[in-house]
């Protein structure tokens, strides 16, 4: 009779254990393929972080106001802005391993006879994220807009991370 109660025990904590585990790991969907995550399943009671839209840093402090060397192109951008979250991000203890959402606001660039660079934003983010360091690939949009703030930005990007 003791054997049956601790095997019966073992099993009820072996449950507990397994579904306590699963229930802490945000769960990703979609095509194994694909850059990005179709969906995502938050655990209740996951606490969540957010941030503003977020645009680059000046590229060259040394080139002239409304120069594209100043900001440089989409992709220069991108990975300031990546940079530039990727620290927000360490600052609550966070990674990109943690992102969940990211939203993409692409501009024109202007230098480029206004063509919007989505390639320049695809090569960036591939250097961050569906990587053998980083196998997270967040759930994404990416939306071509008219114009940022500044007309020499030509994207900005939104996140959200899950502790």
């Amino acid at each position: 009779m003791q054997k049956l109660f601790t095997f019966i025990g073992l099993v009820v904590f072996s449950f507990f254990v397994s579904t306590t585990t699963h229930a802490q790991a945000v769960e990703f969907f979609g095509t194994p393929s694909s850059a990005i995550s179709s969906g995502a399943v938050i655990p209740e009671g996951k606490k969540m972080f957010w941030s503003s839209g977020v645009v680059a840093d000046v590229a060259d402090s040394s080139a002239q106001v409304g120069t594209y060397a100043r900001f440089g192109n989409t992709k220069t951008q991108a990975l300031s802005i990546l940079k530039k979250l990727q620290g927000a991000l360490a600052k609550q203890k966070l990674t990109f391993k943690d992102v969940l959402y990211l939203r993409v606001y692409v501009a024109p660039d202007m230098f480029q006879n206004n063509k919007f660079d989505f390639q320049g934003w695809f090569d960036a983010y591939a250097q961050y994220f569906g990587t053998k360091e980083n196998p997270i690939k967040p759930c994404r949009s990416t939306i071509g807009i008219a114009t940022l703030v500044q007309p020499d930005k030509f994207i900005e990007i939104e996140l959200v991370a899950v502790y």
